[in-house]
């Protein structure tokens, strides 16, 4: 893989639950991609300490739609993702969610 890999960080409510409960952060990863490398880019981008690294590959879905009356189907696929979830070492955090955060709090404030 060459030196510089470009991380997508996955931001759904599933990987917000993941990082706020498990110190979790799931990233896009490329194809040829392993766990050293991207253990290895993740904490150069980062400067985190890594405890553990999981890739998972999530398959394609067929779908098709179709035209009311002009019989027209259409077939497609869905794109494949290669996963990579990211535990890292108590103490550590990533910024990822930080606009989240911070929402959160003004709500509490206002609350209060």
């Amino acid at each position: 893989m060459s030196k510089t890999m470009v991380l997508k960080p996955r931001l759904s409510e599933k990987a917000y639950g993941l990082s706020e409960k498990d110190n979790t952060y799931v990233f896009a990863i490329p194809a040829g991609a392993n766990r050293h490398d991207v253990e290895r880019a993740v904490a150069m981008q980062y400067n985190v300490a890594i405890a553990k690294v999981r890739i998972a590959k999530t398959a394609s879905k067929n779908r098709r739609s179709y035209k009311r009356r002009g019989r027209v189907t259409h077939f497609g696929e869905t794109a494949s993702v290669r996963k990579a979830y990211v535990t890292l070492i108590e103490g550590n955090k990533l910024p990822i969610f930080a606009a989240v955060e911070e929402a959160e709090k003004t709500q509490t404030k206002e609350k209060k």
